[in-house]
């Protein structure tokens, strides 16, 4: 059987090709996208990460619309581990936190 590392890079191609080519057509774009979920952490700063980790989890439509957002805790020496639903008031000052957000390459180097 193969690596795990080799099977990774495999796919990571098999989808990089199928990404390509949705960038040069829009209709595979969107059938793509269709099955296309996003989820993202947005995890805070600890001064010491191995006592606490505390963040918030989106999982968004392909238009960016969150279906769901929940604040987790967890304390790692003792694996315990719980998450918040975040309320629409929550999300509102959280969404316009990161209003001027947006992924960009870092090319400072």
């Amino acid at each position: 059987m193969a690596d795990i590392n080799e099977l990774a890079e495999k796919k990571l191609k098999s989808r990089m090709t199928k990404i390509r080519k949705c960038n040069r057509e829009s209709e595979e774009k969107v059938k793509f996208s269709e099955k296309l979920g996003v989820s993202f952490d947005v995890e805070f700063h600890n001064k010491n990460p191995d006592k606490l980790a505390d963040g918030i989890t989106f999982i968004t439509t392909p238009e960016g619309r969150i279906l769901l957002a929940e604040y987790y805790y967890e304390i790692p020496e003792t694996q315990e581990y719980t998450s918040i639903p975040i309320d629409e008031k929550k999300l509102k000052s959280i969404l316009e936190f990161f209003d001027d957000y947006k992924l960009e390459l870092d090319d400072s180097d």
